[in-house]
């Protein structure tokens, strides 16, 4: 049996066309002679009725004390509703279709309420009702923990559902629809000419998910890397095939040209804070980073010179980072309201001239660079938010991403 696993955001399910486009998608696979399980989010987004986040306002309308082992009953209802809809507009249609929660189809995880981790998923009763004939309609984000509870994967929890599905039925592929096209080279709501990138490595479009392109989850795709399944992300509203992630040496077959940039993406609302060290002092990193671990501050973008730090936090977080520098001694200084911009490229390593292209589109535009860092594969400059889409839009036109990445061959 060929396995296919697809899996339906919030928006693929929020109004009744957008259902109709799901419910097309379902059967033209299930003609293909698939067999078919389906990975779904709840419906809408935050302020719709069964959202997550609006569920999540519930709780806070209520005092906010609802232990962690109940608010993941109550958010895992959300799915749940999804789920049933999809199950019953397909049995109305002809379409035999079952839903399994997400414990049901074997979804096994540890017992962090909220942020569960998969521990192994039992895909016997997923492929016992596809070899009947039925469509497996699974609740994403929600898995089941040793004692039987209901678990919550967290933020992107159904994009890691679906690839876990994936890896343990040896699906084909992994198709996540939403609501755009596919993986584009930017954001386009800064860079009106970014591209379509229809094929590109599981590692470099991990970076862009973890830089702030926010298609599909990065844990999710280190999931479909780790077992070798395909991923295409594709539109809800098209019959295209959208982005193919796969593993690089296949990604760099299908490319027509060689590239050492697939593309930009960025973090906004970041602060950059400066510590420098009393005369004397040779403990200052040290102190620094235990005080923002013991204080529960999430670091980035550092650079550490034999004089002090520089590196960044979220802006949500700066105020208590501050206070807390200051109360063991220090004078920090500290630039609030800047953006954190990536370029990235499995092709980059080893190429000379990539930092001066950056540095020449930024300058050009007469942009200042805040701080940079680079690993083999990302280059990252900080900058200011209200510079923020000029230098999207530079490095774009700098490293030519404009002009498109054809596939060759097809998928």
């Amino acid at each position: 049996m060929r396995i296919l696993v697809q899996k339906f955001g919030g928006t693929s399910l929020s109004t009744k066309q957008a259902r109709e486009r799901v419910i097309a998608h379902i059967v033209r696979e299930r003609n293909a002679g698939y067999g078919l399980t389906v990975v779904v989010s709840a419906m809408g987004r935050s302020g719709d009725p069964y959202a997550t986040d609006t569920l999540l306002g519930l709780i806070r309308e209520n005092g906010d004390s609802l232990p962690p082992r109940e608010k993941d009953m109550l958010l895992a209802c959300g799915e749940t509703i999804a789920a049933a809809t999809l199950c019953s507009l397909l049995n109305a249609r002809g379409v035999p279709a079952v839903v399994l929660t997400g414990g049901q189809a074997g979804m096994m995880t540890d017992s962090r309420f909220g942020d569960a981790r998969i521990m192994e998923v039992r895909p016997e009763a997923m492929l016992n009702h596809m070899r009947g004939g039925k469509v497996v309609i699974v609740t994403g984000f929600q898995g089941q923990n040793k004692d039987g509870d209901v678990t919550t994967l967290g933020r992107g929890g159904s994009d890691t559902s679906a690839t876990a599905i994936g890896a343990a039925l040896r699906s084909e592929y992994v198709d996540i629809y939403t609501d755009v096209n596919g993986i584009l080279t930017a954001d386009p709501r800064f860079v009106e000419d970014a591209r379509l990138l229809p094929v590109a490595g599981y590692a470099e479009i991990c970076n862009m998910a973890r830089q702030g392109a926010k298609v599909i989850h990065p844990r999710a795709i280190e999931i479909a890397q780790q077992a070798g399944i395909p991923l295409r992300v594709r539109s809800t509203f098209s019959d295209d095939e959208g982005t193919l992630v796969t593993d690089e040496r296949r990604a760099a077959a299908l490319a027509i040209k060689d590239r050492h940039v697939t593309g930009i993406a960025h973090v906004q609302g970041v602060t950059q804070i400066s510590v420098f060290a009393p005369e004397g002092r040779n403990d200052v990193q040290l102190q620094v980073f235990q005080a923002m671990a013991k204080n529960g501050i999430s670091v980035d973008f550092i650079n550490v010179t034999p004089g002090g730090a520089v590196y960044t936090v979220f802006d949500s977080d700066a105020p208590l980072a501050l206070r807390v520098l200051e109360e063991i001694g220090y004078k920090p200084k500290a630039l609030s309201g800047c953006t954190k911009v990536s370029v990235i490229g499995g092709g980059m390593n080893g190429v000379p001239g990539i930092m001066a292209r950056i540095v020449a589109a930024l300058t050009e535009r007469n942009i200042p660079i805040l701080q940079s860092a680079d690993s083999n594969s990302t280059i990252w400059v900080l900058v200011r938010e209200e510079n923020t889409a000029e230098a999207l839009r530079a490095l774009h036109a700098k490293f030519e991403l404009h002009l498109g990445l054809e596939a060759a061959g097809g998928y």
